[in-house]
């Protein structure tokens, strides 16, 4: 069903076309949204969300980072503080991100530099539980040596106030708190590093290559550290557990047969009368240089800005999620903040790093921490069109960008590195779905080029960007299992779910075609986004362990010569054994035939009649989401949600959005399914809980009853 006026109506939102993203601030009667917000959320229970502070999109995020889970910097498993750092990604999976250059306060014992506990292991340190605050723009937590941190953002910079509790040495002499830059990053990747000190000041410069975590490549970031509101007592340099003063400069490397030399450098200061220390820090990716005037002009009076800094970063996030408000009716606070949270979220990443991008120069926005598209096309960016849909039309903008200087338009993207390609040419749905819903500022005749590009071209290295196999799906129409595949270079897996996926994206590339007035090319792509008929096997049968399932017909791997492979259509689900790239790859992706039979979204009326029919379609979808098949933390469960619409039964597609909201979706540390992967799990909530989910690609809306008793909006 296509959105309507009457609908819309229906829920109280005053239809305004797509104005749906304004972003008026509340007025002065509205209660304060922020009090809903929890970014704990997730922050246990492998949801690996970022939980410190930001601006939407913002490029610094400044948090506490642990030794447990640790991918988004913080977790409330209860794990060791190793440092604060400002540089962070939201809810991924694979290796943890960022994280450069983590500052950690101490004492040394004695005031003997060399007592000091630099190495990460050796200076970790727990925190107090009940300590922890984490508001939009504000993180403090308290540890258990007595040092209380807190943090809030501007867009490229972070300020840091620390207290310190007074210190003693053994002779009653006061202690002089040391603070530490590590050159390393949250999973030590880093390839090569240097430090610098004004010793004079105190300023301490960093710079360093690192390696992205799920992607190739490496890159090169930059902080720039002030510390202000105590006299400086001496600085110098550290290497694994010892320091000196005598040098005021490092540059390391990777080391000898890949030993991690553990160094950085530091300050000592004389502790002011109220313990408090104010650390500003800016980051960029162009140069150190860059990094201070990101400080200097962002936070320019370091000592008097933390409360006005952290007023600014709450009135950012009221406006972003001001275009509408949530009239409860009886619904409970924690049914709030699951909404107002998932909002929150979608927001983190992508993030801004317009004017920080050294690889090209354009006029065009840049966005990066697209993490990844494979995960956020679902349910994060057809959100965003509707509640921001300016900051939607530029990252289709920025990911147009990368088309046209780095050749191709990326599936995957971080640390302005080329991330890892997990299914098929998913930006393209992000691209239909942009212009099928309106969205302004973007040149269609070169998002058609970029898609046509992805559609007809196989690049060498499509790992990461476009499509493998593209001679086998022109040849025969599917992407064979053991594909021969000479033209290019990729993990040569992922039959399955690479025909389905290609055939989604073949169907988009027709949508556009068609409003572009092409129709040479929308009958010709139209035509292969039928693909995915040939991997249909009419008599497959499906057993868990040992006993039939009682449904028959299934997708399976088919030779090049057209013979039948075989997958077992529970394998890489909930039941069987995680399917990844390359520890364990499959004919499927993170996901079993069993959750790939549901991914036909652009042909649902041939789905069905292939699966015996709307009755039997429907005790599918039961089965799958009863029997431990459906894997609510990964993103290709999303669309089965609500997939009984298509069967003509939308109740159950609501009965079901229940059962997950909030058994599975809830307003706990532990309270997501799985990682969040940029706001995608935020976004289902969000949708599933407005009672309009998408079907991403398409002018198309799954209309449930939304959990809430109103929706309004503010903007009229």
């Amino acid at each position: 069903m296509r959105i309507s006026q009457r609908y819309l109506s229906l829920l109280s939102i005053p239809w305004t076309g797509f104005a749906l993203g304004d972003n008026s601030p509340a007025t002065s009667s509205t209660p304060d949204v922020l009090q809903h917000v929890d970014p704990l959320i997730g922050s246990n229970n492998g949801g690996n969300v970022f939980a410190g502070a930001s601006l939407p999109y913002g490029m610094a995020k400044p948090v506490a980072d642990v030794d447990g889970q640790n991918t988004g910097g913080f977790s409330t498993d209860g794990s060791k503080v190793t440092g604060f750092s400002t540089l962070h990604d939201s809810g991924t999976g694979g290796n943890p991100s960022l994280g450069n250059f983590p500052i950690f306060p101490q004492y040394c014992p004695d005031d003997e530099i060399n007592n000091c506990r630099f190495p990460k292991t050796a200076r970790a340190t727990h925190y107090v539980n009940d300590s922890v605050v984490a508001r939009p723009g504000y993180f403090a937590l308290s540890l258990e040596n007595g040092i209380r941190a807190e943090m809030t953002a501007s867009h490229h910079a972070a300020l840091y106030r620390f207290t310190l509790p007074p210190a003693t040495a053994t002779d009653g002499r006061a202690l002089s708190p040391l603070f530490l830059v590590d050159l390393t990053d949250l999973w030590d990747s880093r390839q090569n590093a240097s430090v610098s000190i004004d010793a004079d000041t105190g300023r301490i410069k960093t710079e360093g290559t690192f390696l992205p975590s799920f992607g190739a490549g490496s890159y090169r970031t930059y902080a720039c550290f002030d510390f202000e509101g105590a006299d400086l007592h001496d600085s110098g340099i550290w290497v694994n557990d010892r320091a000196g003063t005598d040098r005021q400069d490092l540059f390391v490397t990777r080391g000898f047969n890949n030993f991690y030399l553990q160094a950085g450098g530091f300050v000592r200061v004389k502790r002011p009368d109220n313990g408090i220390v104010t650390v500003r820090v800016g980051v960029s990716y162009i140069s150190t240089d860059q990094a201070c005037k990101n400080a200097e002009s962002e936070i320019p009076r370091p000592e008097d800005d933390f409360d006005a800094l952290r007023k600014t970063a709450e009135k950012a996030w009221r406006e972003k999620l001001s275009p509408f408000s949530i009239k409860p009716g009886g619904v409970s606070d924690d049914l709030l903040r699951i909404f107002w949270s998932g909002v929150y979220r979608t927001m983190l990443d992508p993030q801004d790093l317009t004017g920080e991008n050294p690889l090209w120069t354009s006029d065009e926005p840049y966005f990066d921490s697209f993490y990844c598209i494979w995960d956020s096309f679902r349910a994060q960016h057809p959100l965003l069109t509707i509640i921001d849909p300016t900051a939607q039309s530029r990252m289709v903008r920025s990911l147009l960008d990368t088309y046209k200087h780095e050749g191709w338009l990326p599936d995957c993207r971080m640390s302005l590195c080329k991330g890892w390609t997990q299914g098929g040419s998913n930006a393209d749905v992000v691209l239909a779905d942009a212009y099928v819903k309106n969205l302004t500022g973007i040149d269609w005749d070169l998002a058609y080029e970029a898609m046509v590009n992805d559609a007809e071209n196989e690049p060498l290295e499509w790992s990461y960007e476009g499509r493998g196999g593209l001679t086998s799906w022109k040849r025969l129409n599917y992407i064979p299992y053991l594909d021969f595949d000479y033209e290019g270079f990729g993990t040569n897996s992922r039959s399955i779910s690479r025909t389905l996926e290609y055939a989604y994206n073949d169907f988009c590339l027709a949508t556009v075609a068609r409003g572009l007035h092409k129709p040479d090319d929308y009958t010709k792509y139209l035509a292969r986004a039928n693909n995915w008929r040939n991997l249909f096997k009419p008599d497959q049968t499906s057993s868990i362990n040992g006993t039939d399932t009682g449904f028959v017909g299934f997708f399976q791997p088919k030779f090049l010569n057209g013979t039948w492979g075989y997958q077992d259509p529970i394998a890489c689900s909930a039941l069987a054994s995680w399917c990844s790239l390359t520890s364990n790859p499959s004919e499927t992706f993170e996901s079993s035939v069993w959750e790939y039979q549901f991914y036909v979204p652009h042909m649902m009326s041939t789905l069905i009649p292939l699966l015996s029919g709307p009755s039997t379609f429907i005790s599918r979808l039961d089965f799958f989401h009863t029997s431990g098949l459906a894997d609510m933390g990964n993103e290709p469960v999303f669309l089965t949600v609500f997939q009984y619409h298509y069967a003509g039964r939308p109740a159950l597609s609501s009965r079901r959005a229940h059962s997950y909201i909030p058994s599975r979706f809830n307003a706990t540390p532990g309270g997501l399914p799985g990682n969040d992967d940029s706001g995608a799990m935020g976004a289902f909530a969000v949708f599933a809980m407005l009672g309009l989910f998408p079907n991403p690609g398409q002018d198309v809306y799954l209309i449930t009853p939304p959990f809430f008793e109103e929706i309004l909006s503010l903007w009229i």
